[in-house]
């Protein structure tokens, strides 16, 4: 996008530092499953300092004496960042080295188990994170009510601007790509996901300004809460009201692909309307060339466990996400967030 997505919860109320140091910034997995405590894959909970993901994998694969593709995890984890995350490691002898051999000021043990099968892509309930925010700038009262606010009402479900390349370049490289320009595989896979990101924000960004990211439109598709599961379009009533109200489900927008939107009535004119514009419809060309399916995904994230602590100019965050959703878009509800160890997360 040309400029950044609108707020929901009006203007910036505070700037600040994030990531002074990686302690500042520490991410924790939520498993979504317990080990078996038997088979050939170990399952070891990694804590990592300033190692992004595939670095470790590559530390694991080594340490084991195996091809890179026996090693496998649930998420990208950042490298500027403390963080903690599962691996598994295919060992079909159910023979692993001294573990010792793995410790370094990069990586910690923190549990090792057995399981039956290979870590899936993501396979984890959420994430967990702590985040110190310093030097922070802004009226007390107003940071806590926007707290509050986003705590109570939860923030637009944007994807996150790492999800378009340090320098920002992912969508325009992706056009690129449509145009004819051959990429890796790993390139490829980032590209794509970076112009759906970019036209599910555009409709996000529709509808934020509009004031109905967080309440259904006529003819809206629906997501039930904790999954991918959707439902819709059906007739307003009281008990979707009621489920609305109560978090249990969300409003959607495309994540595009081949195949007719789900849509109709206003949900429909409104996804149009974007959608049609010629820079969008240049994106979806791509993504159905390339074979994608149209899939749906929540304009509405939900913060509930979103706990604060504002001690002077240091402000720090403490909550829970799902998968996919992005810590940097809770923080910019806030207002201009610079990024020392990475790029900006300022909302004007």
């Amino acid at each position: 996008m040309s400029s950044a997505p609108p707020r929901a919860h009006g203007d910036a109320v505070l700037s600040a530092r994030m990531r002074a140091s990686p302690d500042d910034f520490r991410v924790e997995e939520v498993d979504s499953f317990p080990a078996t405590g038997s088979g050939e894959h170990l399952l070891l909970t990694i804590e990592k300092r300033q190692a992004n993901t595939a670095h470790v994998a590559a530390k694991l694969a080594q340490w084991a004496g195996i091809p890179a593709m026996g090693v496998s995890y649930a998420g990208l984890k950042d490298r500027h960042a403390v963080t903690r995350q599962r691996f598994s490691v295919h060992l079909p002898k159910r023979v692993a080295p001294d573990l010792a051999l793995l410790e370094s000021p990069e990586i910690r043990i923190v549990q090792s188990e057995w399981h039956s099968r290979k870590l899936p892509r993501g396979a984890l309930a959420g994430n967990r994170f702590e985040i110190m925010l310093r030097d922070v700038e802004g009226d007390a009262d107003q940071v806590e009510m926007r707290l509050r606010t986003i705590r109570e009402h939860g923030v637009p479900n944007y994807f996150g601007e790492q999800r378009f390349g340090r320098f920002g370049d992912n969508v325009a490289n992706a056009l690129k790509m449509f145009a004819g320009r051959r990429v890796g595989r790993d390139q490829r896979t980032l590209l794509l996901s970076a112009a759906r990101s970019e036209l599910f924000n555009r409709v996000l960004s529709a509808r934020v300004s509009a004031g109905n990211w967080n309440r259904g439109l006529p003819g809206e598709v629906w997501m039930l809460d904790g999954s991918r599961s959707v439902f819709g379009p059906e007739a307003w009533s009281e008990e979707l009201a009621a489920r609305l109200a109560s978090f249990d489900i969300h409003p959607t927008a495309p994540l595009w692909g081949r195949g007719s939107l789900r849509t109709c009535d206003d949900a429909l004119a409104l996804e149009a309307s974007v959608l049609g514009e010629p820079a969008a419809l240049e994106l979806c060309a791509g993504l159905e060339a390339a074979g994608l399916t149209q899939e749906r995904r929540a304009t509405r994230m939900w913060v509930p466990d979103l706990q604060w602590q504002l001690d002077g100019s240091s402000l720090r965050l403490s909550f829970s996400l799902p998968p996919g959703a992005y810590a940097t878009t809770l923080l910019a509800e806030l207002g201009a967030v610079s990024d020392r160890l990475s790029e900006s997360v300022d909302r004007h």
